[in-house]
């Protein structure tokens, strides 16, 4: 896959000055073709066909974040689309990030009618990749707490796996700028989790993740039924319990410093007895019903 390069010019100019928007517009924008293959048997492949992986960005009063997120996403040195799925914003988190797929045809917007929970707007996400054949599709926060620099060694483990998860407690605490309250209450849930379920991994509730295409057709998305934190729990489980491979890459998760945390007693509530249920659905087991997928 070729990569353009994009010139770190500042995104946050798609909203704010028409005429920087139409500079920048020429400096970011790839050519419109790649030719690919022998020059005898040219096969032209249209730019925006050849990004196999999709960055999924939900979005919720996030208008001083989004900007600087799209600018460090299309500066990669590995070619991803954006998706950002905004829920209405009161903000006009929406309509800044129209102004950008205006510009830039590596990111695209889903509009929600509505805040409807972080996992509705994920499922979203996914039915749109899906539909879309991405084959490397992305959950990651807009407001920096996950580290646009990691998407790099996602994809190297995700080679050779069917879920990678970001971890903050792979070979230790990497959490920066978090009260203690909220790290606790962190490390308490991936314990619970293991308690209840089996699920062996360090960070269960974590939210940067990469999944390959077939492990999330293999899901019934209609049929997932958590919508907060432990909505990361439901799908890792479902992927565990029936043999997909899984893999943790250790990230460093810094608290976000623009905007609000989204994280309210109903969804920790809902996380508490979604992970009962969990174990119910995997028959009282703790550990995978299926032998791991080669």
């Amino acid at each position: 896959m070729k990569k353009f390069p994009v010139r770190r010019a500042s995104l946050r100019a798609a909203v704010s000055s028409p005429r920087r928007d139409a500079r920048l517009a020429r400096t970011l924008a790839p050519p419109k073709t790649v030719r690919l293959f022998s020059r005898r048997f040219p096969v032209i492949l249209r730019v925006a066909g050849v990004n196999q992986t999709l960055i999924i960005v939900p979005t919720y009063n996030e208008r001083e974040n989004l900007p600087r997120m799209a600018e460090k996403l299309l500066s990669l040195p590995v070619a991803v689309d954006v998706l950002v799925v905004d829920d209405n914003s009161p903000d006009g988190t929406g309509k800044i990030a129209d102004a950008l797929a205006a510009h830039y045809p590596q990111i695209h917007v889903l509009h929600r009618s509505e805040k409807n929970g972080l996992g509705r707007a994920y499922i979203g996400g996914f039915q749109w990749a899906l539909e879309k054949n991405y084959e490397f599709i992305f959950e990651m926060d807009c407001d920096f707490s996950h580290d646009p620099a990691e998407i790099p060694n996602f994809l190297k483990a995700a080679e050779n796996h069917d879920l990678v998860l970001g971890s903050r407690y792979t070979g230790g605490v990497r959490v920066l700028n978090w009260p203690l309250k909220r790290l606790l209450l962190s490390r308490f849930a991936g314990i619970y989790v293991w308690l209840i379920t089996g699920l062996p991994f360090t960070d269960p509730t974590g939210g940067y993740k990469c999944f390959r295409r077939h492990a999330l057709q293999a899901i019934h998305l209609e049929a997932v039924r958590s919508n907060g934190y432990s909505f990361q729990i439901e799908l890792t489980h479902r992927l565990w319990r029936d043999g997909y491979k899984i893999a943790e890459v250790p990230i460093i998760f810094t608290d976000r410093v623009e905007g609000s945390s989204k994280l309210s007693r109903g969804i920790v509530t809902e996380a508490f007895w979604m992970v009962w249920w969990l174990w119910l659905q995997n028959g009282l087991r703790r550990w995978p019903r299926k032998k791991q997928k080669e």
